[in-house]
């Protein structure tokens, strides 16, 4: 695996949201879903809105590979279950992001529960 370049970080972390279609069992991309990402560093963390393992999430968190996307940016990724030593650095990074906007939303997402959902990405290199 390589490091996010600052050009990715910058693009990726910057957008309001990506598209992330997860890599299904037989290698095929499932339908990419609008999620909102955010930067840590120099890593980048997504979060389930409706729970654990359904859907994308589901999807992403058995097959550890997706796609992600923004404008000007495509990118195959490796998902991994996020260190718990980050997800109070991911609550604030949602916080500031978009709690002005969503403070509801962002509030159920820094929640208990979707902070066992937050995923770390990593890009991967083709082969």
């Amino acid at each position: 695996m390589t490091a996010w370049t600052d050009d990715e970080l910058r693009r990726i972390g910057g957008a309001d949201e990506v598209e992330v279609a997860p890599v299904r069992r037989n290698g095929d991309l499932r339908r990419a879903t609008p999620i909102w990402i955010v930067r840590v560093g120099g890593d980048l963390y997504v979060r389930a809105a409706y729970g654990p393992n359904r859907g994308w999430h589901g999807v992403a968190r058995t097959s550890r590979q997706a796609r992600i996307s923004t404008t000007g940016v495509e990118k195959d990724v490796t998902v991994e279950d996020a260190d718990g030593a980050v997800l109070d650095q991911v609550d604030v990074a949602y916080r500031e992001k978009y709690g002005r906007r969503y403070p509801d939303i962002v509030a159920s997402i820094n929640d208990d529960e979707a902070r066992t959902t937050t995923l770390r990405l990593l890009p991967r290199t083709a082969v």
